[in-house]
């Protein structure tokens, strides 16, 4: 017999969603970008890949004037689709 269980939404996840529903702060060729209460967050526009796109994201979030590379980072699984955080 198999057996699952029902994790409850985090409040972070939470927050994190409710932020995704706010105007982005950017664009990039990979990514769309938002504010949050947890960090900078790059919404990946494709499939979400098996390893996280951290460097590509870092790059890209240069192009809108943000330097991503000594920051804290994880990733989340949204509605909207993988998210990149950054955060200090």
């Amino acid at each position: 017999m198999t057996s699952t269980t029902n994790r409850p939404t985090s409040n972070s996840s939470i927050l994190l969603e409710e932020a995704l529903n706010q105007p982005q702060i950017g664009e990039t060729a990979n990514f769309e970008w938002n504010a949050t209460p947890l960090g900078i967050a790059a919404i990946y526009k494709g499939n979400a890949p098996s390893k996280p796109p951290y460097d590509q994201a870092i790059k890209e979030g240069a192009e809108l004037a943000m330097d991503l590379s000594r920051e804290e980072k994880e990733f989340y699984l949204t509605q909207k689709g993988l998210a990149l955080i950054f955060y200090s």
